[in-house]
């Protein structure tokens, strides 16, 4: 078992899960339960798959939360996509926001590396 708060990459999508919330605070009150719903849940599953994954036996199981991880955090890459294209984000917050999922998404995928090559070196 190992302990989240020890890994950047948890770090790190934490923040992002954060400035997410700071982003949709801007968006029309009609995507309160649309759009800005969707991207709050998919930053925060990013650091909650990580979470739950540290608490998991073994490395399969790690790597296995990793991966779910990964998908929101594509999921959450194609948001911040829409929400550009419908201008509820400037190009700005849209750039700034992208390269932090893109970070998450690169240090996930290096995790997943790591974690699997050492799976199947035991």
């Amino acid at each position: 078992m190992k302990n989240f708060r020890d890994l950047k990459v948890w770090e790190k999508a934490h923040v992002l899960a954060l400035v997410s919330y700071e982003a949709t605070n801007v968006f029309p009150r009609q995507e309160l339960f649309g759009l800005s719903s969707q991207i709050r849940r998919a930053a925060v599953s990013i650091a909650a798959n990580i979470a739950e994954g540290c608490g998991k036996r073994g490395n399969g199981e790690f790597q296995r939360y990793l991966n779910i991880a990964s998908g929101s955090a594509s999921e959450l890459e194609y948001h911040f996509l829409l929400a550009r294209d419908l201008h509820f984000l400037d190009a700005s917050a849209y750039q700034r926001l992208n390269a932090a999922v893109v970070e998450v998404k690169r240090m996930l995928a290096a995790l997943a590396r790591k974690v699997d090559s050492e799976r199947l070196a035991v």
